[in-house]
C-alpha cells in the first residue's frame, strides 16, 4: 500500500513539472490587418496540446468591460461579450484540439485597434499571451475644388478626403514635384477615422497640381490642371458681376415703389389665412381627441383580456402545483423508506480530519464546538478555514444515504466532497463540496453561485442521497418529508466521503450534529402509517 501511494505521489510531481513548461504565445510583431478585412489574432500552447477541455478567454486591455471572446466547458459563451463583437468572433474548435487558440475577426473595424490578451487556463495551469492589433483603414480619393479667386487674380483650390485611419498626410505638388505650402488645413476624427481638408492659392498658368493624400503603406492621388483660360475667365467674371451688382440695385429700387402698394392687400389675405388656419387646427385637435379616446378604449379592453387570461394561468399554476405537493407527499416518504432499508450506509465521523476547534465524540457519531489543544505539528489534512469534519468511510461507485440531525444548530453545512478537495478554498462544487446549509436563519445551497432555498419549515433532521454514476446529490427533510434541493449531471471521478460542517466560526451553541444510523423502528412505524392512508 505504502508502494502505491509512493507511486501516486511521483506521477503526480511529474504532472505538475510538465504543466509548468507549456507556455502561451502569441505574436511578437504588431498584427496588422485593413479596415472591412478579416484576421486572425494567433494564439498556441507550446508545445502543443488539445485545449478542448480548458478555458479560453480573449479580451481588450484598454476596455473596462473587455471580453471580446470566451470558451469553456466545450462551447462558446458570448453572452458578456463587447457589443461591437457580435457575431465576429470565432474559434476554430477543431484546431483546439493542437493547442491553436487564435481568434478569427470578421469585418475589421477602426475601433477593434488595440492590445488583446489571450488567457488560457486548466486545471493545472494557466498562462496568457499579449498581441498588439494595428488596423489601418484607406480613406475617399481625394477630390479638387476650385473656391474662386483672391484679390491679386490668385486661384483658390481646395482638396478635401475622408475615412483614413491612422491620419493620413496631405500634400500639394506644383508640375515640377515642388511641395506647395497650404493656406488652411482642417483634420476632424470620427468613428470611421479621419477626414482631411487642404486649401491652397496657385498663380501657375498652364501647368498641373497634385493633391496627395499618404500613409505608410497606401497613397491616392488627384490632378488638377490650370490653363490660361481659367484665369481669363476670372476678369470676365468680375466685369459682369459688378453689372449684375448695378442690375439689382435697380430693381430694388422698383420694388420698393410697389411694395407699400400691396402691403395692405397683403395684410387682409394674411388676417384671413390665420383664421381659416385656427379653425383648422380646432377641427383636427378634436379629431385626435376622439382617435385618442378610441385608442384608450381599445388599450382598456386588451388589458382586461390579459388581465382575465394571467388570473386563468395563475389558477392553472396553482391547481398544478397542489397536485405536485400531494404527489410529493405520497412519493418523498416511500422514497426515503426505501433508501433507509436498501441504501443507507454507517458514517463514522474522523476526528483526524476535523478543525482543531471541533470535538467527536469518541463513537465517531457527534461533533460540536470545543476549545482542544492544538499539537506541535498540525496536521496538514484537518480544515482550518471552515469547522468541518470528514467522514472515515469513503464511497467510488453505487448509490449510497446517510441522516444528521442539525436540531437547535444556528449554522451547518452538510453533503459530500471529493477525497483530493481543497480544505482551505470556499465550500462549492467547483472546488469539490456538494452542500446544503443553514447561516443565520437562512438556508442555501452552495453551488457556481449561492442558491437562496425557501423551506416552509426549519430542518431538523437531513437526510443524504448520492447516486455516484449518474453524478446525483439529493436532500431531504426527513420528520417533514420533503425535498430540499439537488445537484444534477455532476462528474464523479474519485471517492466521495460525507462531510459536514458548524461553519466559519466557533459559536458557544453545545449541540452537536448526529450521524443517525439506527432506522428500523422508523421504518416499521411509517409502513403503518402508509397501509392506514392506502385504507
Amino acid at each position: 500500500m505504502k508502494l502505491v501511494c509512493l507511486i501516486l505521489l511521483i506521477l503526480d510531481g511529474i504532472t505538475d513539472s510538465l504543466s509548468e513548461q507549456y507556455k502561451v504565445v502569441g505574436s511578437a510583431d504588431p498584427v496588422l490587418a485593413f479596415a472591412g478585412e478579416d484576421v486572425i489574432l494567433p494564439c498556441s500552447v507550446k508545445p502543443n496540446i488539445s485545449v478542448v477541455d480548458m478555458k479560453v478567454e480573449w479580451f481588450r486591455l484598454d476596455q473596462k468591460y473587455s471580453v471580446v471572446h470566451l470558451y469553456e466547458d466545450h462551447v462558446d459563451r458570448n453572452t458578456e461579450q463587447i457589443e461591437s463583437y457580435r457575431g465576429r468572433t470565432e474559434l476554430n474548435h477543431q484546431q483546439l484540439q493542437t493547442g491553436n487558440a487564435s481568434l478569427r475577426l470578421s469585418a475589421v473595424q477602426v475601433s477593434d485597434e488595440g492590445r488583446y490578451k489571450c488567457f488560457i487556463q486548466s486545471s493545472s495551469w494557466s498562462d496568457d499571451a499579449t498581441i498588439n492589433f494595428k488596423v489601418e483603414a484607406v480613406g475617399s480619393p481625394p477630390v479638387i475644388t476650385v473656391d474662386g479667386f483672391d484679390h491679386s487674380g490668385g486661384l483658390h483650390l481646395q482638396c478635401e478626403s475622408e475615412g483614413w485611419y491612422p491620419e493620413p498626410d496631405l500634400e500639394w505638388l506644383d508640375s515640377d514635384g515642388v511641395r506647395l505650402s497650404p493656406e488652411t488645413t482642417e483634420t476632424h476624427r470620427n468613428t470611421d477615422g479621419f477626414s482631411v481638408k487642404h486649401t491652397v492659392t496657385v498663380h501657375q498658368r498652364d501647368g498641373k497640381i497634385h493633391c496627395r493624400v499618404k500613409m505608410k503603406h497606401h497613397m491616392l492621388e488627384a490632378l488638377i490642371t490650370t490653363t490660361s483660360n481659367m484665369f481669363t475667365s476670372w476678369r470676365t467674371s468680375v466685369i459682369i458681376i459688378s453689372i449684375c451688382v448695378l442690375l439689382n440695385v435697380i430693381a430694388g429700387i422698383l420694388i420698393a415703389v410697389n411694395v407699400q402698394k400691396y402691403r395692405g392687400y397683403r395684410a387682409h389675405n394674411q388676417q384671413r389665412e390665420k383664421k381659416k388656419h385656427e379653425y383648422d387646427n380646432l377641427w383636427r385637435e378634436k379629431r385626435k381627441i376622439k382617435e385618442e379616446h378610441d385608442e384608450l378604449l381599445k388599450e382598456k379592453n386588451k388589458i382586461q383580456h390579459e388581465h382575465d387570461q394571467l388570473l386563468e394561468e395563475k389558477n392553472k399554476i396553482q391547481h398544478e402545483r397542489d397536485q405536485l405537493l400531494q404527489s410529493q407527499r405520497m412519493i418523498i416518504p416511500k422514497a426515503i423508506t426505501h433508501l433507509r432499508q436498501h441504501m443507507a450506509v454507517t458514517v463514522t465521523l474522523d476526528a483526524d480530519s476535523a478543525h482543531c476547534d471541533l470535538i467527536v465524540s469518541e463513537d465517531g457519531k457527534e461533533v460540536k464546538c470545543g476549545n482542544t489543544e492544538k499539537g506541535e505539528n498540525e496536521d496538514k489534512d484537518r480544515f482550518t478555514e471552515y469547522l468541518g469534519v470528514l467522514a472515515k468511510e469513503g464511497f467510488s461507485s453505487g448509490c449510497f444515504y446517510f441522516e444528521v440531525q442539525v436540531k437547535d444548530q444556528t449554522e451547518w453545512y452538510l453533503g459530500v466532497t471529493r477525497e483530493s478537495a481543497d480544505r482551505k478554498k470556499l465550500i462549492s462544487p467547483e472546488n469539490g463540496y456538494w452542500t446544503v446549509g443553514k447561516k443565520a436563519d437562512s438556508y442555501w445551497a452552495h453551488g457556481i453561485s449561492s442558491v437562496s432555498l425557501s423551506l416552509r419549515v426549519k430542518p431538523q433532521k437531513v437526510g443524504v442521497f448520492v447516486n455516484y454514476e449518474k453524478g446525483f446529490v439529493s436532500f431531504y427533510d426527513v420528520d417533514y418529508m420533503f425535498h430540499i434541493y439537488s445537484y444534477t449531471g455532476q462528474s464523479f471521478n474519485e471517492k466521495l466521503y460525507p462531510f459536514a460542517s458548524l461553519g466559519d466560526v466557533c459559536n458557544e451553541n453545545s449541540t452537536p450534529l448526529i450521524i443517525c444510523d439506527d432506522y428500523q423502528w422508523w421504518t416499521k412505524s411509517t409502513n403503518l402509517e402508509f397501509k392506514e392512508e392506502l385504507h
